[in-house]
């Protein structure tokens, strides 16, 4: 029988917790360019068309032929600006997880298909493979609840702890959404205020929430991965 995660149920303006990891848990983000790469991908996805197109204009870095190449892919890819909203996420060394809302019920499975194909397609280049590079499709559990989708939103961003040392922050972990919401980044393509919502009378109190874990809580909170990525 197949696991509940595989089987997705599809609704409008339903929330969902995705995630994926590589094929026999080999690493899918080797090197930072490859976190960026990801993240640019969800930017470029979440973003409207002309707000990507001027970024790449302004871009310094690039020479007039990559500019002209970005721009020309960023009008030929799927958009998804008002039919995803990205809620949370975090890359790891061998998986990811995002938190978001589609609008039409079809809107989360065209989006997830569009990334990964363009992100494995990026990584077989790079590293001269072939093949699948996640672990089948990806799981997608939908949302119940808003006491759920806030403490889902935690779960996601305690993942990093097992990879940064006592004396690093929770926070100082970039492949998250963990610094916007501590730091009030403004990043238009992360829609924090759906959670920040909840924390409105104390802006800190939203890092307390995380933070404040006890040991159990980190040990129930392994348990909850372990589960999610079997």
């Amino acid at each position: 029988m197949p696991s509940k995660n595989i089987i997705k149920t599809y609704i409008e303006n339903g929330f969902y917790h995705i995630y994926n990891r590589g094929v026999e848990k080999r690493d899918i983000f080797i090197d930072e360019q490859d976190y960026r790469v990801f993240l640019s991908y969800l930017k470029i996805y979440l973003s409207p068309k002309e707000e990507s197109v001027h970024d790449i204009k302004n871009n310094d870095n690039l020479d007039y032929r990559d500019k002209e190449k970005t721009i020309s892919e960023i009008y030929t890819l799927n958009n998804f600006f008002n039919k995803i909203d990205l809620i949370c996420y975090v890359l790891m060394p061998n998986h990811f997880h995002l938190e978001l809302r589609q609008t039409d019920k079809k809107d989360m499975e065209t989006f997830m298909r569009s990334l990964i194909t363009k992100y494995t397609m990026y990584f077989n280049r790079k590293y001269k493979r072939i093949g699948h590079l996640f672990q089948g499709r990806y799981k997608a559990v939908l949302i119940l609840g808003e006491e759920y989708l806030v403490h889902l939103s935690r779960y996601i961003h305690l993942n990093p702890l097992e990879l940064i040392t006592k004396e690093q922050h929770l926070e100082s972990y970039l492949w998250s959404s963990y610094p916007a919401y501590i730091n009030n980044l403004q990043i238009n393509w992360l829609k924090k205020d759906l959670i920040l919502s909840n924390f409105i009378k104390n802006q800190n109190s939203y890092k307390k929430f995380v933070e404040e874990y006890t040991k159990k809580s980190e040990e129930d909170n392994k348990a909850h991965k372990d589960l999610f990525l079997d």
